[in-house]
């Protein structure tokens, strides 16, 4: 079998998560961008991934049209880990991170995709030889909205909806007390503020948050590969989390020892192949994956596969919004705060060509 094709297909899918859409990213965030990747090959087999394209998605696009697709049309695509390896060495004077690693990511998926669906099995028994389990406890990640009332809101929406977890984006004390009390006290509560604080701020706050039975507070400082400072943070009895910026297991290598919990992002580490080696990485450091996962394409039914493949993964983030559509057709919503994993073949993603037609950018 031999690679035809390495198509980038990019998408914009506008969403509603009830706020302002301001804060998290540089300008208004009311849109997903998404970079579908599909690798044909000569045998009519066809493979699906996702590469990382928050406000980026052209660069990403033109990056696997220009430099990847180049390298892999022609090839065996049966040894998904040997091509990634290669093509990071041969790709190394355009970045080792950023868009390079994500193009690279969607790339990766879409070959383990079509190397499972060579196989007839799902990618979890192909990475496991079989599923540790077929459901996932999801928590709603909520955007930010800087607004006491609103986090008061969408936060007890989830809670009532089942979600027995709860993630905050906000930054400012008042948002986040009011989300911790607006859900169950029995609800696990998480707090990611996405580098905003200083390392003394958040040395200040973090008793209060320990107060409020904070799980996790997610990268709380920049730049988010100061490990030092995560480390230090990290003794004063609230764990912390970090890892959805880093790529490639050589990141993991420094990232894992200074955090609780390590976040490797399918889209943007590296792929399947880099993220199983965070996995081996946090094991042998004794620590428990919690993917970064907010999307909704390949990369969300990748990372679902994943938590099949390895008992690891403790949840499973589902970005807390109301998509105008789904690449992949039927949404694969939690219900009651839990995801059923796919068994099909491969990924277990199919896409929908009229929302790729309705949604193409």
């Amino acid at each position: 079998m031999k690679i035809t094709s390495v198509d980038p297909i990019p998408l914009r899918i506008p969403f509603d998560d009830g706020g302002a859409g301001v804060g998290i990213m540089p300008q208004r965030w009311n849109a997903l961008d998404m970079v579908l990747v599909r690798v044909s090959t000569d045998a009519g087999l066809v493979g699906w991934g996702e590469a990382f394209s928050y406000f980026c998605r052209r660069s990403v696009a033109d990056l696997i049209t220009d430099l990847v697709a180049p390298a892999l049309i022609g090839r065996d695509p049966s040894d998904p880990a040997g091509l990634n390896d290669e093509l990071q060495r041969r790709f190394a004077l355009f970045g080792r991170y950023g868009v390079t690693i994500f193009a690279l990511s969607g790339v990766d998926i879409a070959l383990w995709d079509l190397k499972a669906k060579a196989e007839g099995v799902d990618l979890a028994t192909l990475l496991a030889g079989r599923r540790v389990r077929e459901t996932i406890d999801a928590y709603a990640s909520l955007v930010r909205y800087g607004d006491a009332d609103l986090v008061a809101r969408y936060a007890g929406r989830a809670a009532g909806e089942g979600y027995r977890s709860l993630k905050l984006h906000e930054i400012t004390m008042p948002e986040i007390r009011a989300g911790r009390r607006a859900i169950d006290p029995a609800m696990s509560f998480t707090v990611d503020v996405n580098c905003a604080w200083t390392q003394d701020f958040a040395v200040s706050v973090l008793p209060e948050l320990r107060a409020l039975d904070t799980l996790w507070l997610e990268e709380p400082v920049f730049p988010p590969e100061d490990w030092g400072a995560l480390g230090q943070l990290g003794g004063h009895d609230v764990a912390i989390a970090a890892g959805e910026n880093a790529c490639t297991s050589v990141e993991f290598g420094r990232l894992v020892p200074a955090v609780t919990y390590p976040q490797p992002s399918v889209t943007k580490v590296g792929g399947v192949t880099e993220f199983m080696r965070v996995d081996a990485i946090a094991r042998r450091h004794g620590r428990t994956l919690m993917p970064h996962s907010p999307y909704f394409g390949p990369g969300y039914y990748a990372t679902l596969q994943l938590a099949a493949a390895t008992d690891n993964i403790a949840m499973f983030e589902h970005l807390y919004i109301e998509l105008g559509a789904w690449a992949g057709g039927e949404p694969l919503r939690p219900e009651r705060g839990v995801l059923a994993i796919p068994a099909r073949p491969g990924i277990g993603f199919e896409p929908d060509l009229a929302v790729l037609e309705r949604c193409a950018a």
